[in-house]
């Protein structure tokens, strides 16, 4: 039997393979960020489908400000408890794990955003997608967005989500602190690693005693930013930062790069080919090697030859897919039974406000 069909533990959370739904945005959710029967349907597919752990797509934390696009799942009220508890149990009867990731859009906010809301950020630097520049969070702003991460942790755990990922990637804002490029600040949340790691170092270890040390925290991180050069976030950067976030108690490490200016980056398009597969690889390898966590890659895989690799040479303990799942939801039954490879195409037009689902040459 192939090493990916082999169970792998994170934390205490026990799953019954190597496969990971990454998160993935799927436009899906109620206008008022709760959990629609459409979701219902998608992670039941899913579940279903043979994956061991599917990441939500990512809930944010605070309103208004916190919101990253159309259509996005909210936690930032206790009144989305119900709602994730309904998802936990659909996925559950299925025989899948489900963590929840949590986010805030920080300066990446959509294109439906009010004209007279400023969005928030590290710094006040411009957006290129959208042009806006955010305004710089104050001090007590900070810490008032420390309290609505670890809030969230809180009500992933009274959901019964199997744990929690922080969405530590993508240009959002926990990645924009992390990133030299977007934190240019000149107080304490800046200028040293240190700095830039410190609200990570709140959330983590004020959530970890509120969720108890046995709950499963993980972590979604940046390896790059997408650019190459001076002032921008450094793999040395984040080996150190993933070590800090290992010792204030983080479970497992999900490996990825690239934000929304850093355009097919973090989603390359026409991955056909082995040789262009789990582009972040030599990333997670690195990471793996500074922490005795389990280790997740996403990023273009698609190949089960590929994926055995990424797992037997050392580089990652479990891979994460997103569009090859949008493409297949039963791909890993699939895999099982002997196909060899995702028709994913990675042509990106799945990933549209109208709704998540293949939008290949070949589908309607």
């Amino acid at each position: 039997m192939s090493v990916l069909f082999e169970p792998v533990t994170i934390g205490g959370l026990h799953l019954k393979n190597r496969f990971v739904r990454s998160a993935t945005h799927d436009y899906l959710g109620c206008p008022d960020g709760s959990i629609s029967a459409q979701q219902m349907a998608l992670y039941r597919d899913l579940a279903v489908g043979g994956v061991g752990l599917i990441v939500t797509g990512h809930a944010y934390v605070q309103h208004p400000l916190g919101r990253a696009s159309v259509n996005q799942n909210a936690i930032y009220d206790d009144r989305f408890i119900e709602g994730y508890r309904g998802l936990v149990d659909v996925v559950h009867t299925a025989g899948a794990a489900l963590v929840l990731q949590i986010s805030h859009a920080g300066r990446q906010t959509p294109q439906d955003w009010p004209d007279d809301q400023t969005p928030v950020a590290p710094s006040a630097v411009r957006e290129g997608q959208t042009g806006r520049t955010p305004r710089a969070l104050t001090d007590e702003e900070i810490w008032s967005l420390i309290e609505a991460y670890v809030a969230a942790m809180v009500r992933a755990k009274a959901a019964g989500c199997d744990g929690v990922q922080l969405h530590v990637a993508h240009g959002y804002l926990l990645s924009a602190f992390l990133s030299p490029y977007t934190n240019r600040r000149t107080d304490a949340w800046d200028g040293s690693l240190e700095n830039r790691c410190r609200i990570l170092r709140e959330i983590v270890t004020r959530g970890r005693r509120a969720v108890g040390d046995e709950y499963p925290v993980l972590v979604k991180i940046n390896s790059t930013d997408g650019f190459t050069g001076e002032g921008y976030l450094t793999l040395a950067d984040a080996v150190a930062a993933v070590r800090h976030l290992v010792e204030w108690g983080v479970d497992a490490v999900e490996v990825s790069g690239g934000h929304r200016e850093a355009r097919s980056v973090m989603s390359r398009p026409g991955v056909l080919a082995p040789e262009q597969e789990g582009y972040f690889a030599e990333a997670a390898r690195a990471l793996k090697a500074a922490v005795d966590v389990p280790v997740i890659l996403v990023g273009g895989l698609r190949s089960l030859a590929v994926m055995e690799d990424v797992v037997a040479s050392g580089a990652a303990d479990l891979v994460a897919l997103s569009r090859p799942l949008i493409c297949e939801p039963d791909l890993v039954k699939r895999l099982r039974a002997g196909q060899a490879r995702a028709i994913c195409s990675s042509c990106n037009a799945c990933f549209n406000p109208a709704g998540l689902r293949c939008r290949g040459p070949d589908k309607p």
